[in-house]
């Protein structure tokens, strides 16, 4: 009892509230759709349990099931890691290579982010599932890679069940005419008749449950191949997207230089064994990590820094000329701005006629950004972005020339203003 009562703490109480969401609500139900119809079918009408085939399957299908859910609740509960509140590195020269967190009170250690849904500091963080209602990280990467290979894998084997179980109960009813395939769900199929027989209810379960195993086993098995193909390269996919970002921005600047990613080990055996283990328990403390030999342990929150720099020098500034509820998909703004909406849980700003959005990055429809409250701090900003700039022009001999040249431009950041809300081309 003791022991029970150890495990089961307050704290763990708590996390059981990222059940009542909407992600794993739908996963859950997916998960036990599929895996009893899958043993119903089987027992009741293709393969009974007094076979031996029969009972080899049924314990096949529970152990799918088992270690699906296993891994499932193991990367939502253990959670991806967080950086504790107030970290610093040890050296506190290394501070100027680092980002700080406002919010956590503590700077960003090497491949960690901020997540907003989680309002912590993620080490290694990979993105926010929300089929998981948690962030994927360090201490769940593993977890949660083995959960999306298990999906297909349990979906392909209940999906083959449903298939033969409607070949087999449906062999002798079909009769085809010249324009005409008539069902009779009346006759049977096995000998002796099965407890329940198989009608037109089990018919339409069956079908509804292989057309949702066939749909997870496509949409989670191209999840699990693009996890698989980063931790090979010992990346997450948001390093995946700094890293195109890098390439973009030397590009555009016309820089000479070459950005290399510095947690790529040179063997993908090597970077496979960063993520899983035989112990289970990924490799580091998630605070500090192995880098190349060519590349300098800061490689990367440095590229982050600069592109964070250029991003706010390219800001551009908008004025709200409706107002806008914050509604995650407002159907009163047409019907290509509803169907256009992000596919993101980020949240909406709230707007009124004539305030100021400073807007980072835009799609056709929708921009990314932030609400400007004051003129003083769009003037406060301008200065802090053009000391920004120069500082790290000046950390890594970047051309200040490109800053008088962003400055100077027509569409500066902090002079050029478009008269539009929901950014749409007129």
């Amino acid at each position: 009892m003791g022991t029970f009562c150890s495990v089961i703490k307050f704290e763990n109480l708590q996390e059981l509230k990222r059940l009542c969401h909407w992600g794993p609500i739908i996963a859950l139900g997916v998960i036990a759709i599929c895996s009893t119809m899958a043993m119903i079918d089987s027992v009741l009408w293709y393969w009974p349990l007094h076979t031996t085939g029969g009972s080899v399957n049924f314990i096949m299908l529970i152990n799918w099931t088992v270690m699906i859910v296993y891994n499932y609740f193991n990367a939502m509960f253990t959670g991806p890691g967080f950086v504790p509140r107030g970290w610093k590195p040890e050296n506190p020269q290394d501070s100027m290579y680092l980002q700080y967190c406002k919010v956590c009170q503590a700077y960003k250690a090497p491949r960690s982010h901020h997540c907003r849904k989680c309002n912590r500091c993620i080490m290694k963080m990979d993105h926010h599932c929300p089929w998981i209602n948690n962030c994927c990280g360090h201490q769940n990467h593993a977890s949660f890679t083995l959960f999306l290979l298990l999906v297909p894998l349990g979906c392909i084997h209940a999906a083959f069940i449903f298939v033969m179980t409607m070949y087999t109960q449906l062999y002798n009813r079909l009769s085809f005419g010249w324009n005409t395939v008539k069902i009779d769900m009346s006759a049977a199929r096995r000998d002796p008749l099965p407890i329940i027989p198989f009608g037109l209810a089990a018919f339409a379960a069956t079908l509804f449950a292989l057309g949702l195993a066939l749909g997870t086993t496509i949409a989670v098995g191209m999840l699990f191949f693009i996890q698989i193909k980063i931790i090979l390269r010992n990346k997450t996919s948001i390093e995946s997207w700094i890293e195109e970002k890098a390439k973009d921005r030397i590009q555009y600047y016309q820089l000479d230089e070459v950005f290399v990613f510095p947690y790529d080990l040179g063997s993908k055996w090597k970077n496979f064994k960063q993520v899983f283990t035989w112990s289970g328990v990924p490799e580091g403390d998630g605070l500090e990590w192995p880098t190349r030999k060519d590349c300098h342990p800061y490689s990367l929150t440095r590229e982050q820094l600069k592109q964070k720099a250029d991003k706010r020098v390219r800001s551009v500034r908008y004025k709200v000329i409706e107002d806008y509820s914050g509604a995650c998909c407002p159907l009163n703004r047409g019907i290509k701005t509803f169907f256009t909406s992000p596919c993101t849980e980020e949240p909406r700003i709230q707007l009124q006629k004539g305030e100021l959005i400073l807007a980072t990055r835009g799609l056709r429809y929708w921009l990314y950004g932030d609400k400007i409250l004051d003129d003083s701090f769009v003037e406060g900003l301008a200065h802090m972005f053009i000391a920004e700039w120069l500082t790290v022009a000046k950390e890594w001999n970047q051309p200040r020339c490109l800053l008088t040249d962003k400055l100077s431009g027509e569409n500066t950041a902090y002079t050029y203003s478009r008269i539009l809300f929901i950014y749409k081309e007129t």
